[in-house]
């Protein structure tokens, strides 16, 4: 991992933000190409693993994990629609993020809308109350210590990594995202998004169960989501808080500084970085959240600066989830500290 003391934040954002602009330009072909490839695949797949389940349960679980990896790589490019980055056109992007939503089982307003407070608050301790999820929320050492003994060991328990990566992703993506659970009253037509993805949702089962039976479409959809969530939560939480983190206060935040020195570079090998739509370049989706995912590559690679952010292998990605603390005294994340012991 990549020493602070070598992560020299520019100065000018007005000179790194001109730099980025060359790449904010969508590409149709690009575009159509990216979203019918993966379409292709992940529909190919289900198709497959229903089949193969009427044989045996087991033989269709065999291929659930590059299906899932197919329904992450749709998410990335419902996440660009949201972001108004994949295609040059608004109504083009919410048209295919709403149908995107139809497979991720992600509303696709009511997303839109929380995403868009991450990008405005992440790593800022003075902003946690602004919608920020907890996969990118963080206590400091000191919040966590002054808890009563009971509920730091709730805390604790409940911020496991085998609950927020494991447990928890899949409560989020089948049942939260079926009800307005954060979203205030005003929020309109983002609770319509909640309610009209329901009902498509609901439809789609029913045609699926009239043909294949309800054991079947539950052990084919359910494991796919499961899966897939599983690591688009994991690909999202160890961008943000990793060793090598910083979370700063709102008087010493900007948004250039939590981009390269608060988001990461996960380096992932080629097949794994094609499934995840280049996410791992979370630094320059943070900088500019108007690059379309398959431009991201090539503007980090277009300035040293970019390059200088911490890059996290796949070992260091999967061990991050352990650092769950900001000790704002050391200035760096850190783990849980040991419980005491009792003579």
């Amino acid at each position: 991992m990549s020493g602070s003391d070598t992560r020299v934040v520019p100065q000018d954002r007005h000179d790194v933000m001109a730099a980025l602009a060359p790449f904010q330009v969508p590409s149709l072909r690009r575009s159509a190409w990216q979203f019918g490839s993966t379409f292709v695949g992940y529909v190919a797949l289900n198709a497959a693993m229903y089949v193969l389940a009427r044989h045996s349960a087991w033989m269709a679980l065999m291929i659930v994990l590059p299906t899932a990896g197919f329904l992450v790589r749709l998410f990335i490019i419902q996440h660009d629609c949201g972001h108004g980055a994949f295609f040059g056109s608004r109504r083009l992007n919410d048209g295919l993020g709403r149908f995107c939503s139809l497979f991720t089982f992600t509303p696709y307003a009511f997303w839109r809308r929380q995403h868009a407070n991450h990008h405005a608050s992440f790593n800022n301790l003075d902003r946690r109350d602004s919608g920020v999820d907890l996969y990118s929320t963080c206590a400091t050492l000191a919040e966590y210590r002054a808890l009563p003994p009971a509920r730091r060991m709730l805390y604790r328990a409940l911020r496991h990594p085998i609950v927020t990566q494991v447990l928890l992703p899949p409560v989020v993506f089948v049942l939260l995202y079926r009800l307005s659970f954060d979203a205030p009253k005003t929020w309109r037509r983002e609770r319509r998004s909640v309610m009209m993805t329901n009902a498509a949702l609901g439809m789609t089962s029913a045609g699926l169960t009239i043909v294949f039976g309800l054991r079947t479409v539950v052990l084919v959809q359910l494991s796919i989501i499961v899966v897939a969530s599983i690591i688009g939560v994991w690909l999202f939480s160890v961008q943000h808080r990793f060793e090598g983190a910083i979370w700063e206060r709102q008087e010493g935040w900007s948004h250039l500084r939590a981009s390269l020195r608060g988001s990461s570079y996960l380096q992932l090998p080629g097949i794994l970085q094609w499934f995840t739509g280049n996410i791992g370049f979370h630094h320059v989706h943070h900088l500019c959240a108007l690059i379309p995912n398959y431009r991201l590559q090539e503007c980090h690679e277009a300035r040293p600066e970019f390059r200088r952010v911490t890059t996290l292998t796949l070992r260091q990605a999967i061990c991050a989830p352990f650092y769950a603390l900001w000790d704002e005294g050391l200035g760096r994340m850190v783990r849980f500290p040991a419980a005491p012991r009792h003579p």
